[in-house]
Protein backbone atom coordinates (compact mmCIF):
# COMPACT_ATOMS: atom_id res chain seq x y z
CA UNK A 1 0.00 0.00 0.00
CA UNK A 2 1.26 3.19 -1.38
CA UNK A 3 -1.32 5.52 -0.46
CA UNK A 4 -3.54 5.65 2.96
CA UNK A 5 -6.76 7.23 3.61
CA UNK A 6 -6.81 8.52 7.45
CA UNK A 7 -10.12 9.10 9.13
CA UNK A 8 -12.66 8.55 11.93
CA UNK A 9 -14.45 10.71 14.85
CA UNK A 10 -14.81 14.45 15.39
CA UNK A 11 -13.75 15.62 18.77
CA UNK A 12 -17.51 16.10 19.81
CA UNK A 13 -17.90 12.37 19.33
CA UNK A 14 -15.43 11.48 21.25
CA UNK A 15 -16.36 13.94 24.43
CA UNK A 16 -12.80 15.91 23.78
CA UNK A 17 -13.35 19.62 23.98
CA UNK A 18 -9.86 20.46 24.98
CA UNK A 19 -6.12 19.93 23.73
CA UNK A 20 -5.46 18.55 26.96
CA UNK A 21 -7.26 16.23 27.41
CA UNK A 22 -6.04 12.86 28.36
CA UNK A 23 -7.60 10.40 25.44
CA UNK A 24 -5.73 12.29 22.86
CA UNK A 25 -2.58 11.23 23.45
CA UNK A 26 -3.27 7.91 23.84
CA UNK A 27 -5.88 8.21 20.13
CA UNK A 28 -2.59 9.53 18.73
CA UNK A 29 -0.44 7.45 19.82
CA UNK A 30 -2.24 4.38 18.48
CA UNK A 31 -2.73 6.54 14.75
CA UNK A 32 1.18 6.99 14.99
CA UNK A 33 1.84 3.42 15.44
CA UNK A 34 -0.44 2.14 12.83
CA UNK A 35 1.27 4.52 10.40
CA UNK A 36 4.47 3.80 10.97
CA UNK A 37 4.18 0.13 10.89
CA UNK A 38 2.90 1.07 7.14
CA UNK A 39 5.69 3.21 6.20
CA UNK A 40 8.10 0.28 7.36
CA UNK A 41 5.93 -1.63 4.56
CA UNK A 42 6.26 0.64 1.88
CA UNK A 43 3.50 3.60 2.74
CA UNK A 44 4.28 6.77 1.03
CA UNK A 45 1.66 9.14 1.50
CA UNK A 46 -1.33 9.66 4.21
CA UNK A 47 -4.01 11.02 2.89
CA UNK A 48 -6.30 13.07 5.43
CA UNK A 49 -9.31 15.72 5.51
CA UNK A 50 -9.29 18.71 7.31
CA UNK A 51 -11.96 17.26 10.49
CA UNK A 52 -11.65 18.71 14.13
CA UNK A 53 -10.55 15.02 15.35
CA UNK A 54 -8.89 12.45 14.11
CA UNK A 55 -8.11 14.36 10.77
CA UNK A 56 -6.28 16.94 12.28
CA UNK A 57 -4.44 15.03 14.79
CA UNK A 58 -3.35 12.47 12.15
CA UNK A 59 -1.90 15.21 9.86
CA UNK A 60 0.14 16.35 13.17
CA UNK A 61 0.93 13.03 13.24
CA UNK A 62 2.19 12.16 10.29
CA UNK A 63 4.81 16.01 10.41
CA UNK A 64 6.20 14.96 13.34
CA UNK A 65 6.82 11.45 11.95
CA UNK A 66 8.57 12.88 8.69
CA UNK A 67 11.34 13.87 10.89
CA UNK A 68 12.56 10.17 11.17
CA UNK A 69 11.09 9.31 7.72
CA UNK A 70 12.07 12.17 5.82
CA UNK A 71 10.39 10.96 2.30
CA UNK A 72 6.86 10.19 3.52
CA UNK A 73 4.51 12.78 2.94
CA UNK A 74 1.05 14.27 3.71
CA UNK A 75 -1.71 15.37 2.00
CA UNK A 76 -4.51 17.32 3.48
CA UNK A 77 -7.62 17.75 1.02
CA UNK A 78 -10.70 19.47 1.70
CA UNK A 79 -14.06 18.35 0.47
CA UNK A 80 -15.07 22.02 -0.66
CA UNK A 81 -14.00 25.73 -0.72
CA UNK A 82 -14.11 27.70 2.67
CA UNK A 83 -14.12 24.68 4.58
CA UNK A 84 -14.05 25.40 8.59
CA UNK A 85 -14.54 29.24 7.84
CA UNK A 86 -17.72 29.26 10.62
CA UNK A 87 -15.45 27.79 13.17
CA UNK A 88 -13.99 29.83 15.86
CA UNK A 89 -10.77 31.55 14.98
CA UNK A 90 -8.47 29.32 17.39
CA UNK A 91 -9.79 26.14 15.06
CA UNK A 92 -9.13 28.21 11.81
CA UNK A 93 -5.65 29.21 13.17
CA UNK A 94 -4.60 25.88 13.48
CA UNK A 95 -6.35 24.47 10.58
CA UNK A 96 -4.48 26.86 8.65
CA UNK A 97 -0.85 25.85 10.13
CA UNK A 98 -1.64 22.32 9.16
CA UNK A 99 -2.43 23.17 5.44
CA UNK A 100 0.92 25.52 5.31
CA UNK A 101 2.98 22.29 6.95
CA UNK A 102 1.36 19.37 4.55
CA UNK A 103 2.98 18.41 1.63
CA UNK A 104 0.36 18.88 -0.26
CA UNK A 105 -3.38 20.46 -0.09
CA UNK A 106 -6.36 20.61 -2.25
CA UNK A 107 -9.94 21.12 -2.74
CA UNK A 108 -12.34 18.15 -4.09
CA UNK A 109 -14.73 20.79 -4.68
CA UNK A 110 -13.96 24.29 -6.10
CA UNK A 111 -17.05 25.42 -4.76
CA UNK A 112 -18.52 26.37 -1.64
CA UNK A 113 -20.82 24.03 0.42
CA UNK A 114 -24.01 23.47 -1.75
CA UNK A 115 -24.75 19.95 -1.44
CA UNK A 116 -24.24 16.41 1.04
CA UNK A 117 -23.42 15.54 -2.66
CA UNK A 118 -19.86 17.31 -2.37
CA UNK A 119 -19.39 15.16 1.14
CA UNK A 120 -20.30 12.01 -1.22
CA UNK A 121 -17.67 13.20 -4.19
CA UNK A 122 -15.39 13.37 -1.27
CA UNK A 123 -15.76 10.09 -0.12
CA UNK A 124 -15.10 8.91 -3.70
CA UNK A 125 -12.50 11.12 -4.22
CA UNK A 126 -10.60 9.81 -1.05
CA UNK A 127 -10.85 5.99 -2.29
CA UNK A 128 -10.38 6.61 -5.46
CA UNK A 129 -6.87 8.32 -4.69
CA UNK A 130 -5.87 5.80 -1.94
CA UNK A 131 -5.27 1.92 -1.60
CA UNK A 132 -6.52 1.60 1.30
CA UNK A 133 -8.18 3.07 4.66
CA UNK A 134 -7.34 3.11 8.36
CA UNK A 135 -10.64 4.54 10.28
CA UNK A 136 -10.59 5.54 14.14
CA UNK A 137 -14.03 3.90 14.46
CA UNK A 138 -15.77 1.46 16.91
CA UNK A 139 -19.18 0.07 14.79
CA UNK A 140 -20.71 0.17 18.19
CA UNK A 141 -20.02 3.35 18.96
CA UNK A 142 -21.75 5.55 15.70
CA UNK A 143 -20.38 8.62 14.45
CA UNK A 144 -19.98 10.30 11.17
CA UNK A 145 -17.42 7.91 10.11
CA UNK A 146 -20.25 4.95 9.58
CA UNK A 147 -21.07 6.40 6.26
CA UNK A 148 -17.35 6.36 5.24
CA UNK A 149 -17.41 2.38 6.24
CA UNK A 150 -20.70 1.85 4.74
CA UNK A 151 -18.66 3.55 1.54
CA UNK A 152 -15.78 1.74 1.71
CA UNK A 153 -17.34 -2.02 2.21
CA UNK A 154 -19.77 -1.04 -0.84
CA UNK A 155 -16.07 -0.18 -2.96
CA UNK A 156 -14.40 -3.06 -1.42
CA UNK A 157 -17.11 -5.63 -3.36
CA UNK A 158 -15.43 -4.41 -6.65
CA UNK A 159 -12.45 -3.25 -5.89
CA UNK A 160 -9.42 -4.53 -3.80
CA UNK A 161 -9.42 -1.87 -0.81
CA UNK A 162 -7.63 -2.51 2.10
CA UNK A 163 -9.81 -1.68 5.59
CA UNK A 164 -7.61 -0.91 9.22
CA UNK A 165 -9.97 -0.24 12.21
CA UNK A 166 -8.61 1.33 15.05
CA UNK A 167 -11.67 0.15 17.45
CA UNK A 168 -12.07 1.24 21.42
CA UNK A 169 -11.22 -2.05 22.36
CA UNK A 170 -7.28 -1.20 20.65
CA UNK A 171 -7.34 2.05 22.12
CA UNK A 172 -7.98 0.28 25.70
CA UNK A 173 -4.88 -1.76 24.93
CA UNK A 174 -3.03 1.16 24.06
CA UNK A 175 -4.02 3.29 27.23
CA UNK A 176 -2.84 -0.13 29.16
CA UNK A 177 0.58 0.29 27.36
CA UNK A 178 1.31 3.78 27.74
CA UNK A 179 0.12 3.24 31.96
CA UNK A 180 2.60 0.31 31.91
CA UNK A 181 5.32 2.70 30.21
CA UNK A 182 4.77 5.31 32.87
CA UNK A 183 4.75 2.89 35.53
CA UNK A 184 8.14 1.65 34.66
CA UNK A 185 9.14 4.72 33.91
CA UNK A 186 8.33 6.08 37.62
CA UNK A 187 10.49 3.11 39.17
CA UNK A 188 13.63 4.07 37.49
Amino acid sequence: MKRLWVTGYRTYELGIFNENDPKITIIKSAIKKNIINEIENGLEWVITGPQLGIEQWTAQICLDIQTDYPDFKVSLMLPFKEFGNNWKDDKKIVLSQILNEVDFSGYVSNDVYQSPQQLKNYQSFMIEHTDGALLVYDPENEGKTKFDLLKIKNVKESKEYQLQMIDFMELEDVANEIEEERKNHLNY
